[in-house]
C-alpha cells in the first residue's frame, strides 16, 4: 500500500461524458479536468454513482478509468470505483485501475446477493483489495443505494489485518454519530459522501469530502472548508445554507438525472444521462438554470460562462 496518500479535501466524483447516442467520449475528458483542477479539486473519485458506474459495461469503466487517468496524471490524483456484482469482475478492474496509475481503489458491496453480516462483507472486500495489494482500498458505504447498512464501526475495527491495505471508508450516509465513532478509531480515513452535510462531517472530523455537486460548486464547498477552519462558523454555516439551497434546487428538479446536464452551466457538455435515468428536456433545465441564477450560481461557483447554457441541451437520443 501507498502509505503517503490519503484523500484529504474535495474529490469531485466525476462524471461519464457520453455523445448524442450515449456512447463514451473520451474527447470531452481534459476539458472536464482542467475545469476540475482550476476550481479547487483535491482529487477524482471515477466510474462511481455520478459516473453512472453501474451503467457502464466492464470494458467502458476501463476506458473512462484510462482517459481520466491520462488527463489528470501529475495533477489530480484518482480514487477508482470498481465494485461489481462480480467479485472476481471487480478484482480484475483492480487490476486495471493500478495499471493506469490510481491511487486508490474503492468498492461498493455486492448488489444482488448482499453481504448480511460484517464477517461476509470483510470476506467478499479482502477478495476485491487482494488483486491490488499496493493501492489503499475504501469501502463505499452507501446503504440508501445497496441496501447493505452492516456496522460501520465493527467493519473497521474486525477487519484490521483482514484486509491489509483497507485505508477507510467513503461514507455516503446521514448517520453522523456512527461517522463520528469511525472517525474517532485510528488508523483509518473517513471521507463524506454527502455534499449537503459538508459542515456537519466537518464538526465531527472529516478530512475529506467526495461528492458530484463538487463538479461545479467546490469553489463555494472549500469556503465552507476555510470557514470552519477558521474557526468561523457563522460564516461557515451561512455558506451551507447557501450550498444547500443550489443542491435543494437540483433535488427538486429531478436530483440524480440533473447531476450531469448541470455541467452545461460551466460550459462542458457531457452528453446525455444513461437509461434507465432519463434525461431531462430543455424546459426543466432552463427552469433549473433560472433558480440557479435567483441564487447566485455564477457568484458561488465563480463561473466564467454566460448565463443559458442550460436551455442548449438538446433531449436525449434512444439508445
Amino acid at each position: 500500500m501507498s502509505p503517503e496518500f490519503r484523500m484529504a479535501g474535495l474529490y469531485a466524483a466525476a462524471f461519464t461524458p457520453t455523445d448524442a447516442k450515449g456512447n463514451f467520449a473520451p474527447g470531452a475528458v481534459p476539458q472536464i479536468v482542467d475545469h476540475l483542477a482550476s476550481r479547487g479539486v483535491s482529487g477524482l473519485y471515477l466510474t462511481g454513482s455520478a459516473g453512472e458506474g453501474p451503467l457502464l459495461s466492464d470494458e467502458e469503466r476501463r476506458e473512462v478509468v484510462e482517459a481520466y487517468l491520462g488527463a489528470a496524471r501529475g495533477r489530480l490524483p484518482g480514487v477508482v470505483q470498481i465494485g461489481h456484482n462480480s467479485l472476481r469482475a471487480a478484482a480484475a478492474l483492480a487490476v486495471h485501475a493500478a495499471s493506469c496509475g490510481a491511487a486508490a481503489i474503492s468498492a461498493t458491496p455486492p448488489l444482488y446477493f448482499k453481504p448480511g453480516s460484517v464477517p461476509e462483507l470483510i470476506a467478499s472486500l479482502s477478495e476485491i483489495a487482494a488483486a491490488a495489494p499496493n493501492l489503499p482500498f475504501y469501502y463505499y458505504h452507501i446503504p440508501a443505494v445497496t441496501g447493505v447498512n452492516l456496522d460501520m464501526v465493527a467493519f473497521l475495527e474486525e477487519a484490521r489485518g483482514k484486509i491489509p491495505t483497507l485505508a477507510g471508508i467513503k461514507f455516503s450516509d446521514s448517520s453522523l454519530d456512527v461517522f463520528s465513532l469511525c472517525v474517532a478509531l485510528e488508523g483509518f480515513d473517513l471521507v463524506y459522501g454527502r455534499d449537503e452535510m459538508l459542515l456537519p462531517a466537518l464538526s465531527v472530523g472529516a478530512k475529506g469530502a467526495v461528492g458530484s455537486t463538487y463538479n461545479y460548486f467546490a469553489p463555494l464547498a472549500n469556503r465552507i472548508i476555510a470557514a470552519a477552519e477558521a474557526g468561523d462558523w457563522h460564516e461557515a454555516r451561512g455558506l451551507q445554507v447557501r450550498y444547500n439551497r443550489l443542491v435543494r434546487a437540483i433535488q427538486q428538479a429531478g436530483g440524480q438525472c440533473m447531476l450531469k446536464p448541470v455541467m452545461k452551466l460551466v460550459g462542458i457538455d457531457c452528453g446525455p444521462n444513461r437509461l434507465p435515468l432519463r434525461t431531462p428536456s430543455v424546459a426543466e433545465l432552463c427552469a433549473l438554470e433560472k433558480t440557479f441564477e435567483s441564487l447566485g450560481f455564477y457568484e458561488l461557483t465563480h463561473s466564467k460562462h454566460a448565463p443559458r447554457h442550460l436551455g442548449d441541451v438538446a433531449p436525449s437520443a434512444s439508445r
